[in-house]
């Protein structure tokens, strides 16, 4: 009754199923009826559809591989070409956006523990989601520890967990239809996004994609993820993870997309004329991007969560809705464009990996770093919120 018909540890077919949605999100796309819902809409939803239909499976190895290898990959990926001095002036803008998210998030949760009783464990699933929808799900795990849920109701976290999966793959739909909404569009201020920042490098050059610069763009990424993950791993190894989580929220190992983040920066900001020369890496990136969503909205099992987790279910619909209506309607007072209000909606409700990868989706290509930045930000922001949310409740 639970087996797919592509077996989950089938992990050759499991990646052939996830890429043959992306390709069919890409070719969507360039459809006159599919352009309307975008091709990360449509990987979303076609993923759900086949792990709903049990074609794919709701879990799998290859869901983790993505999620562990593919994922910090398009950190450095789409920040080859990110010199920081040339879009210090977005970064700022999007800061402000990113904090306008963040409170649309504190509304969210507040609303929702208005309307949704969630009896004793209340205040530690509104500390633990009110972490994971200002930095992503970096902070679920640390704040789940702090305030007792994980050892305490299991059951609960992995209800919240199936629960989060099909609400982040919802958001992202929504994310990526409202820009094709004129009556919304319409009311923001236009600014163009679909610059990145650096000097274009002509068909046929030194910079022309080849064998060659695809070689060097994955041994950079891969070469800046590994020593980012070794400098998390270091730290931990020097500060006990437990200890710096007490102490600041947050252990080195939390860290690592940080880490991943910061080195990724240094060469495009010191030598951005020879990183200009690497093409490829933002449209690889963006392959990995479509990959990720539909690893995350093959883990939706729609039937399971109604039944099981109803009160979780709308407790988090409640909670993202209102984020939305809030970050929308600060934004526009706050004169920020549609695209910058998105971005950094979704780098505090889904994280830094997802905002650049929604950002590149939609060709916003001046949105690209500074939507990993505002995720970082994140990081450090998620832990110290949810922790005065569960002392608020409590």
């Amino acid at each position: 009754m639970d087996a797919s018909l592509i077996p989950a540890d089938n992990n050759f077919a499991v990646m052939a199923g996830l890429t043959a949605i992306a390709a069919a999100g890409f070719l969507l796309e360039k459809t006159k009826f599919g352009a309307l819902l975008t091709g990360t809409v449509w990987t979303i939803l076609l993923a759900i559809l086949a792990s709903n239909l049990r074609i794919l499976p709701f879990d799998a190895p290859a869901y983790g591989f993505v999620f562990s290898y593919a994922v910090p990959v398009l950190i450095p990926l789409f920040l080859m070409k990110a010199d920081l001095k040339r879009i210090f002036f977005e970064t700022t803008r999007m800061t402000g956006a990113f904090l306008i998210a963040s409170v649309a998030t504190l509304v969210g949760v507040f609303a929702a523990v208005t309307l949704v009783p969630l009896g004793e464990w209340e205040p530690a699933v509104a500390s633990s989601l009110t972490g994971s929808y200002v930095g992503g799900s970096v902070n679920f795990a640390p704040l789940t520890e702090m305030t007792g849920l994980a050892e305490g109701a299991p059951s609960l976290v992995s209800a919240i967990v199936a629960a989060d999966h099909l609400a982040s793959a919802a958001y992202l739909g929504v994310l990526a239809i409202l820009p094709g909404i004129a009556w919304v569009a319409k009311r923001f201020i236009t600014r163009d996004h679909t610059q990145d920042h650096t000097d274009t490098v002509e068909e046929g050059s030194e910079g022309a994609t080849t064998p060659l610069s695809l070689a060097l763009t994955l041994a950079y990424a891969l070469t800046v993820v590994a020593l980012g993950s070794w400098l998390a791993f270091l730290g931990d190894g020097l500060v006990a993870p437990e200890a710096m989580r007490d102490a600041i929220g947050v252990s080195f190992g939390d860290l690592k997309y940080v880490f991943i983040t910061l080195l990724a920066l240094i060469l495009p900001t010191a030598i951005p004329g020879q990183m200009a020369k690497l093409n490829g890496g933002f449209e690889l990136g963006v392959v990995l991007a479509f990959l990720f969503f539909g690893a995350i909205a093959a883990g939706a099992n729609v039937a399971q969560l109604l039944s099981d987790a109803p009160l979780i279910m709308l407790f988090i619909a409640i909670l993202v809705s209102v984020h939305g209506v809030v970050a929308l309607v600060l934004a526009k007072f706050c004169k920020l464009s549609l695209p910058e209000i998105l971005i950094a909606s979704n780098a505090a409700i889904l994280g830094a990996t997802t905002a650049p990868a929604l950002a590149a989706a939609k060709g916003w290509r001046d949105l690209v770093t500074p939507g990993v930045l505002v995720g970082v930000l994140g990081y450090a922001l998620g832990t110290v919120l949810g922790t005065v949310v569960f002392g608020l409740l409590t």
